[in-house]
């Protein structure tokens, strides 16, 4: 290393920078409703997607399932009473459930349909 690099600082440790950082001012927030606004007063092109558009195209990517117990990710669905698990020991209280509990699940999931 030659001394001109070891004799800087960084940027953020000179005084003029700390000095130009401290303001009395406070930050202001926007709301969503103003960057909405905001962005309809834009001359935007027919084709951009922004949030004032409705006409954003759909996910590619398929729903996300999770477990009816725990919530966690759930790769599994029981056949039976086609609720979803996790792991083997959410399957063995889904298994140990009374029918009117399941129900209940499922229409917490918004599927009613038991199969049985």
């Amino acid at each position: 290393m030659s001394t001109e690099q070891t004799d800087q600082k960084p940027v953020f440790k000179t005084v003029s920078w700390h000095a130009s950082r401290q303001n009395n001012k406070k930050r202001t927030w926007k709301g969503l409703k103003q960057i909405v606004s905001s962005e309809r007063a834009l001359p935007w092109p027919e084709n951009v997607v922004h949030y004032s558009n409705i006409n954003a195209p759909p996910s590619f990517k398929p729903a996300e399932k999770f477990s009816d117990l725990s919530g966690l990710p759930a790769p599994y669905t029981d056949p039976q009473s086609r609720l979803r698990y996790a792991n083997k020991d959410e399957y063995a209280t889904i298994i140990d459930l009374p029918m009117d509990i399941t129900a209940g699940y499922l229409a917490l999931r918004g599927a009613t349909s038991i199969v049985g």
